[in-house]
């Protein structure tokens, strides 16, 4: 919204500024930040009144998680809305990437609050029926694909490039829909289960979207594509400043995450989040690098995978419990430990996946 006023740059030159990503990307961190610490204080208030006994605890998870009854969930609202203000305000609005990366973000977060509302209504870690919510997923994903489809150049609208190697593209056809469906889906899903810990999901998270920050300022720069031997996508240079709002509002966010924790992310953050870095990575013909980047929450979810197939198929569990940051809860690690070895873990993947830009 505010990019207008680069038209005001021939008479007054601080306008200027607006022209540029990177100024408007630090606008839409402070912007969103500020947003969520000024605001946080009285969603936190009305939620804990709303709910009651907050978010319910998992009776078969560890004994130190039944300290935190009461605390209240929907966390991811505050983030959400600070995306929101922040992306509205700095990002150039007749770009098209922005609003489908906009429309998956707050799509999967509508079903994430309402996934976090009957859980806290039935107080029940059961929430929306699997089926249904997956139903869902795929609908908006599929769309969200072929919307980029539309959006990308012909040569790489059903690509898919491969990390490392320069010149080659894989050129799936209409198999590129499933692809990137699987890879929005997965992400938001993965994101989701990483939450369980006070702090786990949202600071990968925002080491992920500054990693992707940078490969959409990059992809969307034809000098900067060129000299990197990336492919270029005109226009994604815009998701930059969502990235931005997403930092924002997660630093926002982690000063009332910390532990203890004052509110959780739920499903409406962690599920809505997953969904953006999903989309921006299909935008920015990104795909494979998002698992290296985001291999923290792959290897969350994975460990969900091995522990559901193995107990179906022989009875007997791979972990202690699923998943696996709950694994090393019960092998004596503290919360703390897990949390900051984790965040390590996500640095040094992200330090991996943008490497990944230079060495080709």
């Amino acid at each position: 919204m505010l990019v207008f006023l680069e038209s005001l740059s021939d008479s007054v030159q601080f306008f200027n500024l607006f022209r540029y990503l990177t100024f408007r990307t630090g606008g839409a961190i402070l912007t969103a930040m500020a947003f969520v610490f000024l605001f946080g204080p009285a969603i936190i208030r009305s939620l804990r009144v709303r709910q009651g006994k907050g978010q319910p605890i998992r009776t078969d998870g560890p004994e130190s998680h039944f300290a935190k009854a009461g605390t209240p969930t929907m966390g991811g609202l505050m983030i959400l809305t600070g995306m929101l203000v922040s992306t509205l305000l700095w990002t150039d609005l007749a770009n098209g990437y922005v609003w489908v990366v906009l429309g998956v973000t707050l799509a999967f977060g509508g079903i994430g609050l309402y996934d976090d509302l009957l859980k806290v209504t039935k107080q029940s870690h059961k929430g929306f029926s699997g089926k249904q919510r997956l139903g869902l997923e795929i609908v908006i994903a599929g769309l969200a694909v072929y919307a980029f489809g539309q959006l990308s150049p012909a040569s790489l609208s059903h690509a898919v490039a491969v990390p490392f190697l320069k010149d080659l593209l894989i050129q799936l056809g209409v198999v590129f829909i499933p692809f990137g469906i699987l890879v929005i889906v997965g992400s938001g899903n993965a994101v989701n289960l990483t939450d369980g810990l006070d702090g786990l999901a949202i600071v990968p998270v925002m080491i992920a979207a500054a990693t992707f920050g940078l490969i959409a300022y990059v992809a969307g720069n034809f000098v900067f594509s060129n000299y990197l031997q990336i492919h270029h996508v005109p226009g994604t240079g815009e998701l930059a400043v969502v990235c931005g709002a997403i930092i924002g509002s997660g630093l926002g966010f982690l000063w009332f995450n910390a532990p203890p924790a004052q509110i959780f992310m739920g499903d409406t953050g962690s599920l809505a989040l997953g969904g953006a870095l999903g989309a921006i990575a299909v935008a920015t013909k990104h795909e494979i690098v998002l698992a290296i980047v985001g291999g923290l929450f792959v290897l969350e979810a994975v460990s969900v995978i091995v522990q559901v197939v193995s107990f179906k198929l022989t009875g007997k569990r791979v972990f202690k419990m699923a998943p696996i940051h709950h694994h090393f809860e019960h092998l004596g690690w503290k919360e703390p430990q897990i949390v900051i070895r984790f965040w390590i873990i996500s640095f040094v993947l992200a330090m991996i996946g943008l490497s990944t830009l230079k060495l080709r």
